[in-house]
């Protein structure tokens, strides 16, 4: 007679530590925050939403910050004790490099480039004198890799994949790693946006468009769960990654392997 077995939980690997998403309120950031939570962190979600923000905070366990990360005076307001800081915010705009307005490719850099550097310079202090630390840049396939039309997103994921690796290089002497995750397309709410004003445009089924359009470069013909990265996400700050660093791990379906 066999009796069944029960797995113990797993251990709370992060319990005790203190992270910050930025972009929480939805998308691979909501997911971040509640694997980060589930690991045992506390999490300050981070979010121009601020209703957004409230309710992943209240769901995991953490605070809520509603900030505007292009404004650098919002961002001293947030917490610098955090062991570990996801640098998850975007925003996207599609022209061809002649008719590409220059404040939304200026908004885009201060999103995705100076915030990112801006809260490096707040929470690096917190990690060195505590000899630990995690920075996870979500980057893209598009800070390995270049489409058209996106010059301004190509720009600055290429930008935070250097921030990345300088991070690294001076945050090694004092137990702090930081890497780039690299997913291609994602099933978010903006994606999902998107494959449905295509099908609807060129008279194909949403399943064309996602097999035959977003990802025509990709091997694997399916989205990306938000799950799936924030569970790279995690990993990279668990007790196993301490030499992993300066690096970028696709999840991108083979994208880049072409």
């Amino acid at each position: 007679m066999t009796s069944a077995f029960t797995p113990s939980p797993a251990p709370a690997e992060l319990a005790g530590r203190t992270a910050l998403v930025t972009g929480g309120g939805s998308g691979i950031g909501r997911a971040c925050a509640t694997a980060l939570a589930a690991a045992g962190a506390l999490v300050h979600v981070v979010d121009l939403d601020a209703d957004a923000a409230k309710t992943v905070a209240e769901t995991v366990g953490g605070e809520a910050h509603a900030v505007d990360l292009a404004d650098p005076d919002a961002l001293r307001r947030l917490p610098a004790r955090a062991d570990i800081l996801v640098n998850n915010a975007g925003l996207q705009h599609v022209a061809p490099l002649p008719d590409f307005p220059l404040e939304r490719f200026e908004l885009i850099q201060k999103v995705m480039v100076t915030a990112p550097f801006l809260l490096l310079q707040r929470t690096l202090p917190h990690m060195y004198a505590h000899g630990w630390g995690r920075v996870v840049n979500i980057s893209s396939v598009h800070g390995l890799r270049a489409s058209p039309f996106k010059s301004a997103y190509v720009a600055a994921k290429h930008a935070l994949e250097g921030l990345s690796k300088v991070a690294a290089l001076e945050g090694a002497p004092h137990g702090v790693t930081s890497n780039c995750v690299n997913p291609g397309y994602v099933r978010t709410a903006l994606v999902e946006g998107q494959i449905a004003a295509q099908a609807d445009a060129h008279g194909i089924s949403e399943e064309q468009v996602v097999g035959d359009v977003l990802l025509s470069r990709s091997a694997v013909k399916r989205l990306i769960e938000p799950a799936d990265v924030a569970a790279a996400v995690v990993w990279l700050c668990g007790p196993h990654t301490g030499h992993l660093t300066g690096a970028s791990l696709p999840l991108d379906g083979g994208w880049t392997a072409a």
